[in-house]
């Protein structure tokens, strides 16, 4: 064995029993979390990382930023093979893949093109971090740092990957004949060098040692810096919720008599997946540059949310596994020290952010669990949350209205309860806002209506209804969203309801996605599909629009980004002949948060603009006469924007079922 494979033995054993150390260090960070379940439909998951990790399909939501990044991903991939030749050269200097025969072609050659374009990349992007200062990109001085070591060192591993190969070719009696393919390499040295090279060899070495400290340094450098994720969103992505649970908060065992606190204030009261999902965030500030509230100037930031996760796990972690103590980390808690409760606050649970995110972390289930320990264990929240809270517990909705009149909307419609005749298979889950808010009255008579002209029979709960639970819920109040939500399982399997169609996507989701975690089991769809079915199999019959102008859509962030349900509500005004649908600059899943979702509909905006009047000015920029909804909170919050901007008397808000309705014969 030469000298200059003792040595390389010695740092290559060193630095691989580096990192895996570091490896387990992470993964006993982790461990402090709690366990959670998320191994289930495996063949799914595999699809999933396929697509998201591999194809890497939610960063071509930016199509140049995911072509930079899907670049810098594949060529990394494809010069494995480089990494692990010049690896066993390092152990014996003669060694080489070429006995692949024909597939050593197709990896040579591919590595060869590929790097010319991941220098290109490399290049681009940090001419976009630091010369263009992409808003999104903007870090702290040591992020900065951080980022530019990264991109420098891939940098040095796929130059010193050409330099190797350039020299061979400069070698007296290089043999590059029978199954290796390197043009851009070849054309290099006969550029440089075409008449060879004396020295070729020794600079061979050269480069061959640069390139194998690089990818060291590298290796044992990412367990340390913000690009952790290229060890952890392969994991992070397969631990991500399916889609039948996406739209789905987990539930606290509130029946656990052990329990000292509900909800987290600190890193080990949170799950292993969401610690998992702070050290898997790439700070690439998607999230952010999507969150509403980030938009309208105020202090929350979902990126800031992930990383203080991950600071936070960093400083507390190796204490609590080890079993020391440190004053300063024992003095501080995640949520106060290192996240506000301000923050928290402003959050609409909108999913703008897991929308976006290209390794699926789970901001929001973070976000509520913080909530959830500021209600339940410290009994601190804002101050307008004290009515909304007492009028969930006494009068079963957010508002200071009798459950006796629940019903009342419906007089003169001739709708019977669910108590007066069950045989029926359909129930209209009408929700608060539609029993209750005098706007949205109309909504529910609208589309009961409009159910009566096709022959639909249904049914109504009336005073047995109560709130889903989905305010109280995301406010962080498990126990009084966990109270409502098993009292109205309790009514629904009492009728053996099976089929549920609602007006509200807040009562939606809850209706179909988290009741299940209680014993109800529905097939629930929302007003918008049935109003469309209704059309399709021509069971109400539309007239030429009366309106004969331009509308808009506003979606739904419950409806949309929770349910996927982004085409049945255009296709129902689409269906109203002289009506010209034009869309808003953000739409289905980039569409704009009305402001009122996450409980944010009872709250005061005390920092910043309003949401609402963000997302009204985009409708009134497409010159709509009308901007069409399918939510009880988006319309009241549209309503209302329109009258900051005194326009309430040129542009109309209506929903899907009275523009169907107006229209119908």
């Amino acid at each position: 064995m030469h000298l200059k494979n003792i040595i390389f033995v010695l740092i290559f054993v060193s630095a691989i029993w580096v990192f895996i150390k570091s490896c387990c260090n992470l993964a006993g960070f982790i461990s402090i979390g709690i366990k959670e379940s998320r191994t289930d439909k495996t063949p799914e998951r595999v699809k999933k990382v396929a697509k998201i990790a591999f194809l890497q399909t939610k960063l071509f939501r930016e199509p140049l930023a995911g072509s930079l990044h899907f670049t810098i991903f594949w060529g990394f991939l494809l010069f494995l093979a480089a990494v692990a030749e010049s690896i066993g050269q390092g152990f014996y200097s003669g060694f080489s893949l070429i006995f692949l025969g024909p597939v050593y072609k197709a990896i040579t050659l591919t590595q060869d093109l590929f790097g010319i374009l991941v220098i290109g990349a490399v290049v681009i992007s940090i001419f976009r971090r630091y010369i263009l200062k992409i808003p999104r990109l903007v870090v702290d001085k040591a992020g900065k740092k951080d980022a530019l070591l990264i991109l420098l060192l891939i940098l040095i591993v796929v130059l010193s990957m050409y330099g190797q190969n350039v020299f061979r070719y400069t070698q007296p009696f290089a043999d590059f004949g029978r199954n290796e393919v390197r043009p851009v390499s070849k054309y290099i040295a006969q550029v440089l060098f075409p008449m060879g090279y004396a020295d070729s060899a020794a600079y061979y070495e050269v480069f061959w040692w640069i390139h194998i400290l690089s990818v060291l340094s590298f290796l044992n450098y990412l367990p340390y810096s913000k690009h952790l994720h290229i060890l952890t969103a392969i994991p992070n992505v397969f631990l991500s919720k399916d889609n039948d649970k996406k739209g789905a908060l987990k539930p606290l065992n509130l029946e656990d008599e052990n329990a000292e606190v509900y909800g987290a204030n600190d890193v080990e009261l949170l799950s292993r997946k969401q610690l998992l999902d702070g050290f898997s965030c790439t700070e690439c500030g998607r999230c952010t540059a999507a969150c509403p509230a980030a938009n309208s100037g105020k202090s929350l930031s979902p990126k800031e949310i992930i990383v203080n996760v991950k600071k936070r796990t960093f400083q507390k972690a190796p204490l609590l596994v080890m079993g020391k103590t440190d004053e300063k980390a024992a003095g501080e808690t995640l949520l106060g020290s290192y996240i506000s409760e301000k923050e928290l606050w402003q959050c609409t649970t909108c999913m703008a952010c897991v929308q976006e995110c290209p390794v699926t972390i789970e901001h929001i289930d973070t976000i509520v669990d913080l909530r959830r320990y500021l209600v339940l264990t410290e009994s601190r929240f804002p101050a307008e949350l004290n009515s909304v809270f007492k009028n969930l517990e006494t009068n079963y909705t957010p508002w200071a209205f009798s459950q006796s009149q629940r019903a009342d909307w419906t007089e003169g419609l001739g709708i019977k309860t669910m108590s007066e005749d069950p045989d029926c298979e359909l129930l209209f889950w009408v929700g608060c806002a539609g029993s209750f808010d005098a706007r949205y009255k109309k909504v529910s008579r609208a589309f009961a209506t409009l159910m009566q002209k096709a022959n639909i029979e249904f049914r109504i709960l009336g005073v047995e209804e109560k709130c889903n639970g989905d305010t109280a819920r995301r406010l962080g109040n498990e126990y009084l969203a966990q109270t409502l939500v098993q009292e109205n399982v309790a009514t629904l399997n009492k009728y053996n309801v099976k089929k549920i169609v609602t007006a509200c996507p807040h009562c939606f989701n809850s209706l179909k996605n988290e009741f299940k975690q209680f014993g109800g089991e529905y097939e629930v769809i929302h007003h918008s599909q049935l109003i469309t079915e209704m059309i399709k199999e021509k069971l109400i019959t539309l007239s030429d629009s009366k309106l004969n102008c331009a509308i808009t859509y506003h979606d739904s962030c419950y409806l949309g980004r929770y349910n996927g349900i982004y085409n049945e509500p255009r296709q129902a005004i689409e269906a109203v002949k002289g009506l010209k649908l034009v869309e808003m600059e953000r739409n289905k899943s980039r569409g704009f948060c009305c402001g009122a979702g996450g409980g944010r509909m009872f709250l005061e905006d005390e920092e910043g603009e309003r949401i609402n009047n963000g997302r009204v000015k985009e409708a009134i920029d497409t010159g709509a006469e009308t901007i069409a909804s399918a939510c009880p909170f988006c319309l009241t919050m549209l309503d209302d924007g329109l009258k900051t901007y005194d326009k309430q008397n040129e542009i109309e808000v209506k929903d899907i079922a009275e523009i169907v309705l107006e229209n119908s014969k």
